[in-house]
């Protein structure tokens, strides 16, 4: 069986907590942790992709809201993932090696279901940018672009 974007789209979905590559390959008989792996190192997982796949079940709703929030992916065991660094996580009360993520996300509240529409890698020695910034181009690509 070869792992497919379907595959990791399902797991990130249905796992509250424990998003590694390790967790997933426990919970696929057929699927190797290397494969997984190799996978993730050649497949571009964009914020277009995650839009493009979101945007037919989004449900909008004239009381919808938008939450940005912004996580550190607890990476403190890293040696070699170029894009970890050292910041302050809000669930550790204390600065960790991590990826921080910013997301956005969609909520109706009359029929209390949620979608994250689009997410950003906080990379500042990449792109310059603050998470604050990241929350800026997300919201202006929703108001002019994906028009939600």
């Amino acid at each position: 069986m070869r792992f497919t974007k379907l595959n990791y789209c399902q797991y990130l979905l249905s796992s509250q907590i424990n998003y590694t590559m390790t967790n997933l390959a426990e919970h696929l008989e057929t699927i190797s942790h290397d494969a997984i792996n190799y996978y993730l190192k050649r497949e571009k997982l964009t914020p277009r992709l995650l839009w493009d796949n979101v945007k037919e079940v989004v449900e909008p709703d004239t009381n919808g809201y938008i939450i940005f929030d912004d996580s550190v992916l607890d990476k403190r065991y890293s040696e070699e993932i170029e894009i970890v660094r050292r910041q302050y996580s809000g669930n550790e009360h204390g600065v960790l090696k991590g990826i921080g993520v910013v997301s956005c996300v969609y909520v109706n509240p009359t029929i209390q279901r949620f979608w994250v529409i689009d997410y950003r890698i906080f990379n500042p020695d990449v792109d310059g940018k603050t998470k604050i910034d990241h929350v800026k181009d997300m919201l202006q690509n929703l108001v002019y672009h994906k028009l939600l």
